[in-house]
């Protein structure tokens, strides 16, 4: 795959070559927090980009002002505008529509505007009768109207729509509120394709998809003729999907674009080019240190020779003076050189490389779990949640949970933690044996704790002062101090995380571990649990996660 990443993009072809969504000088502050700083992107009609960054980098605020659900407090946006259809359609990670409406109400909203015009045309129709060339003339453009939206096909769409997002078995009389929150997002997406808007914002659009589900979206959006924005944390669904990425973290030279001739596998060449980025950061920074070693170490024997010429020596008093004045002088301009170089070297060099996600390792005083099995579980029977035959566990499992939204992953990862026991069957655990659990919803008994606090709590004073939490690389040292409770969900999961990588368990339980991380934390957890010091047992609905998966794997069915 020929891919180059450059500052632009290469647009795919597209019948409307005007339909361009364009954000220019875009700036955005909440409260004192600079959010988004003078954002400038073009996105073309067929493009596909998707929004990479942090937790808290922008991303959902920067959808939102171009979807003009939100207003930004400097910069412009302009999107595109076509007679008869929606410019600009906004899926947002929480359905917006009134709680009492049904979800027929919903669907009928998103097709309000065909069920206009499919009025109007059928009035258009009827005065026809009357002659006239302004009757044919407003008759003739609705017609073109409803063609170019494909008014005719509406219902037929509306029910291969629901289809495709497992939505065709719920009654469409149901209110919103009755349905789960899942069933309440795909509904929104629904609605959201059956508009057909011309420009497309997305926030997480994957969040409470299966595969059939992810597949039928992505080919969607794949022949969708317009701009299309994302941002998501399914790095197989970036990978299918996105022509382009773009990364909006703080910058030099502002938020980077990554774009290419490709039209799948781009998050793939993406990481390809971070990892080689990273090697050479890597590499220039150890050449710098070196240098720096080596520039120090002469400054230092020059040092030594200033003083050494100043020692007469015997026999040499008449020439002593003269000689003696010439090699200090040159030694200490040799000096003086070699101090202003470390300086601008120093000046000019390179931060030290953020070291990735690691594990500190089981620390000195825990019970020793050596090989053979650390838990067993035989006919364990939860009602309507989980039911599993058997399960043993090494001291160095590596094991992958899959199954569908209900089979009871979650329920098994809390029977594994000790959480509650089963309706049936039994569980043995060996004797001293540690086991943590991070959850999809982390829950803190006192939210008014700071991380700091939490985590001089968890591991001790002494523990915490060798390994700081900032040197964990989860939380910023602007968080540190701030109440659990008012972090975000994704910031409240990485001190969740920081709590367990300090102290690493003998069994490290993750459920849904990719929810609410970064791209980049996802991936580093994934590469630093295949070195973890014990047994790991995740539970994950991640496709980017299960296709790369090297241990073993246990699906579950539905226990109903």
């Amino acid at each position: 795959m020929a891919t180059q990443f450059t500052h632009s993009f290469m647009s795919t072809p597209t019948a409307r070559a005007g339909d361009i969504l364009r954000l220019e000088g875009i700036s955005r502050t909440f409260g004192v927090r600079r959010v988004i700083d003078g954002f400038s992107l073009l996105v073309p009609p067929g493009a596909r980009l998707g929004l990479l960054g942090e937790n808290g980098a922008g991303k959902s605020t920067l959808l939102r002002i171009a979807a003009g659900a939100d207003s930004p407090d400097a910069g412009t946006v302009t999107v595109p505008r076509r007679r008869g259809l929606a410019s600009a359609g906004l899926l947002a990670q929480e359905v917006r529509a009134p709680r009492h409406w049904s979800l027929r109400d919903l669907l009928d909203d998103a097709l309000f505007e065909f069920r206009a015009l499919e009025r109007d045309l059928e009035a258009a129709a009827l005065a026809l009768a009357d002659g006239g060339e302004q009757a044919a003339a407003r008759y003739d453009a609705l017609l073109q109207e409803a063609e170019t939206g494909g008014l005719w096909s509406i219902d037929a769409r509306r029910d291969a729509v629901l289809s495709g997002l497992g939505l065709e078995g719920i009654p469409l009389e149901r209110r919103i509120d009755e349905v789960s929150g899942g069933q309440r997002s795909r509904f929104a997406l629904a609605a959201l394709l059956l508009g057909r808007p011309i420009a497309l914002m997305l926030d997480e659009p994957t969040n409470h998809l299966d595969d059939d589900a992810v597949a039928f979206l992505r080919d969607e959006l794949r022949a969708w003729n317009g701009p299309v924005l994302f941002a998501s944390h399914d790095r197989a669904f970036l990978d299918e999907v996105a022509t382009g990425l773009v990364d909006i973290d703080p910058h030099r030279s502002g938020p980077q674009r990554f774009g290419g001739k490709a039209d799948a596998g781009m998050y793939t060449a993406y990481l390809e080019h971070k990892s080689a980025e990273y090697r050479r950061w890597v590499d220039r920074y150890n050449a710098e240190q070196q240098e720096l070693v080596r520039l120090r170490e002469e400054s230092g024997a020059a040092e030594v020779n200033i003083h050494r010429e100043r020692v007469m020596k015997d026999r040499n008093k008449m020439a002593f003076g003269m000689r003696g004045d010439r090699a200090q002088q040159s030694n200490a301009a040799r000096r003086l050189a070699l101090e202003r170089r470390i300086e601008e070297l120093e000046a000019l060099s390179l931060s030290r490389p953020v070291e990735p996600l690691r594990f500190a390792g089981i620390p000195t005083g825990s019970t020793p779990i050596d090989g053979g099995p650390i838990i067993e579980a035989r006919d364990l029977r939860v009602d309507g949640r989980l039911r599993l035959e058997a399960l043993t566990l090494e001291a160095d499992a590596r094991l992958l949970v899959t199954g569908a939204n209900g089979a009871g992953k979650s329920t098994l990862l809390s029977l594994l933690a000790g959480d509650f026991a089963a309706d049936a069957g039994t569980t043995q655990r060996r004797k001293g044996l540690r086991i943590a659990l991070l959850e999809q919803d982390v829950r803190w008994p006192d939210p008014s704790r700071s991380p700091f606090e939490l985590y001089e709590r968890s591991v001790g004073e002494a523990r915490a002062a060798a390994l700081p939490l900032a040197d964990l690389g989860l939380i910023h040292t602007r968080d540190e101090h701030r109440p659990v409770g008012a972090l975000s969900v994704g910031q409240q999961r990485r001190v969740a995380l920081a709590l367990i990588i300090a102290r690493p368990p003998h069994l490290f339980l993750l459920d849904e571990p990719t929810n609410h991380l970064s791209l980049s934390l996802a991936t580093e957890l994934e590469n630093a649990l295949g070195s973890y010091p014990g047994a790991v047992v995740v539970a994950s609905h991640d496709r980017w996660l299960r296709r790369r998966w090297a241990g073993r794997t246990l699906h579950l069915e539905a226990a109903g």
